[in-house]
């Protein structure tokens, strides 16, 4: 049975004035959850954003995505993710990742470690994480975190706890994300440490079929069931437009992909809006992905897509 489609708006700073009028007003939209960034751009904090954000809203969920992994102690932000819950009445999502952007790396004079050994630091910063919701008192000795006798990181009822999202491209981290995730971001693989030319045809379709059964694979192996993931994509351009043609042959000139992938790349919501919810609606049934992400820069577009798609399509 398909998982009813969810909406959420990504940003990383609203403005100074009328910024909760603004968080107040996506919930109004019927748009499920803000999510924010994680990078050293110009951006506001992701904690402080979301605890604001949860103190002006009844509904909406407030989650991170993603934040880097090598950013903050695994302690640190298994303590701000159980504050945000409780504080929100349950309505964080805990999303977290390798890191992938060298730019924040080299301005905060962090060490950019190779990709295997980013992820096999989250892995064991995961297991940190979920053990100081859960338990009394947490210690963990790994290669990367030694944890010795921790308390719980706040009063979360049994049971209780941030649903988790790891997004990732590749093999090694959406097969971790397998294993622990409630919710998997399928992501295009940025092995380069920044986004190029070549970034988006690592989302055609057929690729994101395979980072599907990556998933997959990994819940498998982890005695999970894949059916309790719920999966989710990020769109980066939104053209919302009953004549798409002239903006997919420019999206295909500058990505390398034909108009067709174009059109069916969850990077890119193009067209009118019956044809995107179509598009979404087909997506799902071949991937699974029911929960979509959107930029939140641009309000007007933010309001003409909740209009075009999220009315139509949320919570069905």
């Amino acid at each position: 049975m398909a998982r009813p489609f969810r909406f959420g708006v990504q940003l990383g700073q609203l403005p100074s004035d009328g910024w909760a009028d603004q968080v107040r007003r996506i919930e109004e939209l019927g748009y499920a959850s803000l999510f924010v960034p994680d990078h050293f751009t110009p951006q506001w904090d992701p904690v402080a954003l979301q605890a604001a954000a949860a103190a002006v809203t009844q509904q909406l969920n407030v989650g991170s995505l993603v934040y880097g992994v090598d950013y903050r102690h695994p302690v640190v932000l298994a303590k701000a993710a159980a504050t945000l819950h409780v504080l929100s009445g349950g309505r964080h999502e805990f999303g977290i990742g390798a890191g992938w952007m060298q730019t924040d790396y080299d301005q905060a004079g962090m060490v950019y470690d190779s990709p295997g050994t980013r992820i096999a630091r989250l892995d064991e910063a995961l297991q940190i994480i979920r053990s100081m919701w859960s338990q009394d008192e947490t210690s963990f000795e790994g290669e990367h975190f030694t944890v010795r006798s921790v308390p719980k990181a706040a009063a979360l009822a049994t049971g209780e706890a941030p649903r988790v999202l790891v997004g990732g491209g590749g093999p090694k981290i959406l097969r971790l994300a397998g294993r622990h995730a409630d919710i998997v971001g399928i992501n295009p693989s940025l092995p380069e440490g920044r986004v190029t030319g070549d970034t988006p045809r690592d989302l055609r379709p057929e690729r994101v079929n395979e980072k599907v059964e990556w998933v997959r694979e990994g819940a498998r192996a982890a005695g999970r069931d894949p059916e309790a993931i719920e999966f989710s994509s990020l769109s980066f351009v939104i053209g919302l437009t009953d004549e798409p043609g002239n903006l997919r042959r420019a999206l295909a000139g500058s990505t390398g992909m034909s108009e067709e992938q174009v059109a069916n790349c969850p990077l890119f919501l193009t067209g009118s809006g019956p044809e995107i919810c179509d598009c979404l609606q087909a997506r799902r049934e071949q991937t699974g992905i029911s929960y979509v992400v959107v930029p939140g820069t641009d309000m007007d577009q933010v309001e003409a897509f909740a209009e075009a798609v999220v009315a139509p399509l949320a919570g069905k």
